[in-house]
């Protein structure tokens, strides 16, 4: 899996995800700590609304970034968004009001909004080789897991030395490495989206939406990420309550059961490249999807039962099918959406994934702790577990068997300099290229 990074395009690109993602996550705790000095026992409600903000972001802000992202410079844009977050987080030390704490978040995940799917769009042109983009994906799950483990004790140990508004100057480099990073190498350029400059800004931001409610694959996305999102949800917002309350067990055993969560993905992360290169990305995302529904199942079992040593390990090993079966279906997301989108349309499309699914988290985190705080564990459990089974059952349903495929075909009527033709050969009165091919405009007719 390592190889990948021998790119150097993409070993770069990949150290400034790390540093960003470690910066990222010393960020939320000391944010924790500051929402404590600002408003006490009122810390938890400021920062449930700092996270609604930041899903709020995500969800407005990624589209319209993805329908001007073709009129800038895919590195411009990038370390604006992380100079952007940097000074951000330089300023959040000296608030000390709870709207000041809203406005910089908003700021802040505004600018990530940009960030990321600029990111995900870049690395398919980085490594256009298939496996490559397989294991660089596979990477990035890791990564992911690995900061959930490693940004907290981190924090930790330098509480033990400094205060946490140190912890922010830690954001602060680890964005300003990511730009730097950015900056050190050539990326490769987008193609400009067809119409780009006859079409309204509103039609550019609403483009990948309609790419993916328009593509059958796409459509089972959606409903795979309602899925994923139920299970995460459950995880995020109730561990604590199934660790502290109805297990009984300590403060610190939170974090095992967090990590249990974390070391399922990164055990299936690893697996999936070889697993990938045998079994398609439609089996996999299914099944893990169906895997959700089966793990709610044993998590019902499990919050209705009566006391016993064994809850322990068996909400442990809970935890870990649940991120086991979460990374089944998020490590292909992207390869799918670069077989489905058009390599113009791959920044639009990748900015739909980006808001689409955060409006699925922004629906299950209340969801999760409404229920179980005002009806129980088990009505939780039963709610989100019944989105996971409807959604994976529809899911299976709409993604059709006979799934994509590299096809040779020909496009006529379009001109020379067009951005969907680079690479095509000249073939009678039109062009001939061979990708995989999607449900859009350019090949409605086949």
């Amino acid at each position: 899996m390592l190889s990948v990074l021998r790119n150097r395009t993409y070993r770069h690109l990949f150290a400034a995800q790390v540093v960003t993602l470690v910066g990222t996550g010393l960020a939320t705790v000391a944010l924790g700590l500051l929402a404590y000095d600002i408003a006490g026992a009122d810390a938890g409600s400021v920062l449930g609304t700092a996270l609604a903000i930041k899903m709020v972001a995500y969800v407005a802000i990624a589209p319209a970034i993805g329908a001007v992202a073709h009129r800038l410079s895919r590195r411009t844009l990038m370390v604006g968004a992380d100079l952007t977050r940097a000074a951000v987080a330089l300023m959040l030390p000296f608030v000390d009001q709870v709207w000041q704490v809203y406005v910089l978040i908003f700021l802040l995940q505004a600018a990530s909004a940009a960030f990321t799917p600029t990111f995900q769009a870049v690395i398919p042109d980085a490594l256009p080789a298939e496996r490559d983009y397989t294991q660089a994906l596979s990477l990035s799950r890791l990564a992911y897991d690995l900061e959930s483990l490693f940004s907290p004790a981190l924090a930790a140990a330098l509480l033990s030395v400094i205060t946490y508004n140190w912890l922010f100057f830690g954001t602060v480099i680890g964005f300003i490495a990511s730009a730097t990073l950015v900056v050190s190498v050539a990326l490769p350029k987008q193609a400009a989206p067809p119409g780009a400059r006859t079409i309204g800004v509103y039609a550019r931001a609403t483009a990948g939406s309609r790419l993916f409610f328009a593509t059958p694959q796409l459509r089972a996305l959606l409903l795979l990420n309602l899925a994923v999102a139920a299970a995460s949800a459950m995880v995020t917002v109730n561990s604590v309550v199934y660790v502290r309350d109805h297990l009984g067990r300590s403060a610190a055993d939170v974090s095992l059961a967090l990590g249990a969560y974390g070391g399922g993905s990164m055990a299936v992360a690893l697996l999936l490249p070889r697993v990938l290169d045998k079994v398609a990305d439609r089996t996999v995302m299914l099944r893990g999807a169906l895997l959700l529904t089966v793990v709610f199942a044993a998590l019902g079992a499990l919050t209705t039962a009566g006391g016993g040593g064994w809850r322990w390990p068996a909400l442990l090993l809970t935890w870990a099918a649940f991120g086991a079966a979460c990374s089944m279906v998020l490590t292909p997301t992207g390869r799918l959406i670069r077989r489905c989108a058009p390599p113009e349309e791959r920044t639009s499309a990748f900015a739909a994934q980006f808001s689409l699914s955060h409006s699925c988290w922004l629906l299950t985190y209340p969801l999760a702790g409404w229920l179980g705080s005002m009806a129980g564990l088990q009505s939780a459990v039963i709610a989100l577990g019944a989105i996971t089974l409807a959604t994976g059952l529809l899911a299976v349903r709409m993604w059709p068997s006979k799934d994509l495929a590299v096809v040779e075909h020909e496009h006529t009527g379009l001109r020379q300099d067009h951005p969907h033709l680079v690479g095509a050969e000249r073939a009678g009165g039109g062009w001939r290229h061979s990708h995989y091919v999607p449900a859009d405009a350019l090949h409605a007719h086949r």
